[in-house]
Protein backbone atom coordinates (compact mmCIF):
# COMPACT_ATOMS: atom_id res chain seq x y z
CA UNK A 1 0.00 0.00 0.00
CA UNK A 2 1.48 3.17 -1.06
CA UNK A 3 1.05 6.04 1.41
CA UNK A 4 1.37 9.43 1.25
CA UNK A 5 2.77 12.49 3.74
CA UNK A 6 0.18 15.23 3.28
CA UNK A 7 1.28 18.75 5.23
CA UNK A 8 -1.47 21.56 5.56
CA UNK A 9 -1.27 25.20 6.92
CA UNK A 10 -3.88 26.83 7.68
CA UNK A 11 -5.77 29.31 9.60
CA UNK A 12 -6.29 28.87 13.41
CA UNK A 13 -9.41 29.37 12.85
CA UNK A 14 -10.21 26.52 10.09
CA UNK A 15 -8.52 24.07 12.25
CA UNK A 16 -12.06 22.70 14.07
CA UNK A 17 -14.42 22.92 10.63
CA UNK A 18 -11.36 20.89 8.87
CA UNK A 19 -10.83 18.30 11.59
CA UNK A 20 -14.86 17.92 11.43
CA UNK A 21 -14.95 17.26 8.14
CA UNK A 22 -11.84 14.94 7.88
CA UNK A 23 -13.65 13.04 10.65
CA UNK A 24 -16.82 12.69 8.49
CA UNK A 25 -14.63 11.06 5.85
CA UNK A 26 -13.19 8.69 8.58
CA UNK A 27 -9.28 9.99 8.47
CA UNK A 28 -7.79 7.87 10.83
CA UNK A 29 -5.53 10.85 12.42
CA UNK A 30 -3.67 13.88 12.19
CA UNK A 31 -1.33 15.69 13.79
CA UNK A 32 -1.42 19.50 14.61
CA UNK A 33 0.99 21.84 15.41
CA UNK A 34 0.92 25.61 15.70
CA UNK A 35 3.66 27.36 13.63
CA UNK A 36 4.73 31.01 12.86
CA UNK A 37 6.33 32.13 9.79
CA UNK A 38 5.51 34.62 6.79
CA UNK A 39 5.40 34.17 2.86
CA UNK A 40 2.19 35.48 1.10
CA UNK A 41 0.52 36.20 4.15
CA UNK A 42 2.40 38.70 6.15
CA UNK A 43 1.35 40.62 9.33
CA UNK A 44 2.05 44.19 8.32
CA UNK A 45 1.26 45.04 12.10
CA UNK A 46 4.19 43.18 13.90
CA UNK A 47 8.24 44.19 13.69
CA UNK A 48 9.06 40.49 12.00
CA UNK A 49 5.99 40.17 9.59
CA UNK A 50 5.53 36.90 11.19
CA UNK A 51 1.95 35.77 11.44
CA UNK A 52 0.56 32.13 13.50
CA UNK A 53 -0.58 29.22 11.82
CA UNK A 54 -1.69 25.63 12.33
CA UNK A 55 0.07 22.77 10.91
CA UNK A 56 -1.81 19.74 10.03
CA UNK A 57 -0.16 16.01 9.12
CA UNK A 58 -1.23 13.26 7.80
CA UNK A 59 -0.50 9.78 6.92
CA UNK A 60 -2.49 8.93 3.95
CA UNK A 61 -3.23 5.90 1.84
CA UNK A 62 -2.27 7.16 -1.55
CA UNK A 63 -5.73 6.45 -2.87
CA UNK A 64 -7.21 9.39 -0.47
CA UNK A 65 -5.15 12.38 -1.34
CA UNK A 66 -7.44 13.38 -3.78
CA UNK A 67 -10.14 13.46 -1.25
CA UNK A 68 -8.96 14.56 1.20
CA UNK A 69 -7.65 17.55 -0.71
CA UNK A 70 -11.02 18.01 -2.20
CA UNK A 71 -12.31 18.20 1.36
CA UNK A 72 -10.19 20.86 2.43
CA UNK A 73 -10.82 23.15 -0.39
CA UNK A 74 -14.49 22.76 0.23
CA UNK A 75 -14.06 23.62 3.77
CA UNK A 76 -11.68 26.68 3.19
CA UNK A 77 -13.49 28.28 0.76
CA UNK A 78 -12.44 29.85 -2.88
CA UNK A 79 -8.36 29.84 -3.46
CA UNK A 80 -6.97 32.87 -1.18
CA UNK A 81 -10.17 33.56 1.29
CA UNK A 82 -7.99 31.55 4.06
CA UNK A 83 -4.75 31.91 3.08
CA UNK A 84 -4.09 27.85 3.12
CA UNK A 85 -1.21 25.92 1.68
CA UNK A 86 -1.18 22.02 1.04
CA UNK A 87 1.74 19.96 0.19
CA UNK A 88 1.81 16.03 -0.76
CA UNK A 89 5.42 14.28 -0.39
CA UNK A 90 6.30 10.78 -1.00
CA UNK A 91 6.70 7.76 1.89
CA UNK A 92 9.24 5.55 1.76
CA UNK A 93 8.50 3.04 4.38
CA UNK A 94 5.96 3.43 7.07
CA UNK A 95 5.63 1.08 10.14
CA UNK A 96 3.33 1.53 13.50
CA UNK A 97 5.15 1.42 16.30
Amino acid sequence: MAMKNLTAIISPEMVEPVEKRLRHLGVPGLSLSHTKGYGAYKNFYQRDLMTTHARLQLFLEEERVAQVIAALREVMGPVGDNGGIVSVSPIEEFYHL
